[in-house]
């Protein structure tokens, strides 16, 4: 994790005491493990797989996933005190939405439940973020698509800023997965794709898929690394280190939630059109058709006139 803020730039917001306190980050994926490094801060489980109450996550990926955007590191703790394996935002809030069973596999209709229990309940939790590290291929039926599409860009409209991965299904072209290729919601890819890593370990170099959409769209919008990228494991004690644009995304929403204890009032498209003026460098200047990298420290520095 060391290596993924210095990528993405974040040693001003930290200074100036961005963490993500107060901002919650709803995540849909295949659970949540009550480790450590999360402490308290799982504000709410929601199982629209099996119906459990209790926390769990029968395959980890939701674990690892949580911990990039809000895990404190507290296991790795060092006796300098640094955290090697710290999150991006290690003081924002947790609610986990489970939606994929213990193979990572789902369905539309529970995602769809999971995201009409999000709008339910935004208020009470105050969340502002929503992560989706999972998608389906454009394959799937028109019907499926076009209803999660409209209830993804329902959850912006109400003012939940979504945060979806691009995809594995790189290099070629028009390979996003559904709900990433929303014209409205933000889409991840990976920038540091191309590393030997990511080879040998069901991923190939250039991994990370890439627009157009059908719309002409440029997706994915924002970069940023999901290669190696070392995180909280299920077994509630240690780490483990996973790759894919299911990475990236969750790195992209930590650093939305630093922007969002500054800017607490901006609604999802601002910050979206701050994250298109500020990321760095550019997509253009390393062949990545996107805007470019996430740049944090461009992203809260300074302030916002909305004259």
């Amino acid at each position: 994790m060391n290596r993924v803020r210095k990528i993405i730039h974040t040693d001003y917001a930290y200074r100036s005491g961005l963490t993500g306190k107060n901002v919650t980050v709803a995540v849909m994926d295949t659970g949540i493990a009550p480790h450590p490094d999360f402490g308290k801060r799982i504000r709410a489980f929601a199982d629209f797989y099996y119906g459990k109450t209790g926390l769990y996550d029968d395959n980890g990926h939701g674990t690892h996933v949580s911990g990039i955007i809000a895990g404190d590191g507290a296991v790795s703790r060092q006796t300098n005190g640094s955290a090697i394996y710290r999150g991006i935002a290690p003081e924002a809030e947790i609610v986990m939405l489970k939606v994929l069973d213990e193979k990572g596999n789902g369905s539309t209709e529970r995602v769809l439940r999971g995201l009409e229990w999000l709008i339910k309940h935004k208020d009470l939790y105050h969340i502002r973020l929503l992560n989706i590290s999972v998608g389906m291929l454009p394959g799937a039926g028109k019907r499926e698509q076009r209803e999660l599409l409209d209830a993804v860009d329902d959850v912006w409209k109400r003012g939940i800023m979504v945060v979806a991965a691009a995809g594995n299904n790189g290099p070629r072209d028009n390979t996003v997965t559904i709900p990433g290729i929303s014209r409205k919601i933000l889409t991840v890819g990976s920038c540091d794709d191309a590393r030997a890593e990511g080879v040998g370990k069901g991923l190939k170099s250039g991994y990370s898929s890439m627009g157009p959409t059908e719309c002409c769209i440029v997706k994915p919008e924002i970069l940023a690394p999901g290669t190696d990228i070392t995180s909280c494991a299920r077994d509630g004690r240690g780490y483990l280190s996973k790759s894919g644009t299911s990475m990236a995304a969750p790195v992209v929403t930590g650093a939305l939630a630093l922007a969002f204890q500054k800017y607490p009032h901006f609604a999802p498209a601002e910050m979206k059109l701050r994250l298109y003026e500020r990321a760095y460098p550019r997509g253009a200047s390393f062949g990545k058709k996107s805007w470019g990298v996430i740049h944090v420290d461009n992203l809260v520095r300074g302030p916002v006139d909305f004259s």
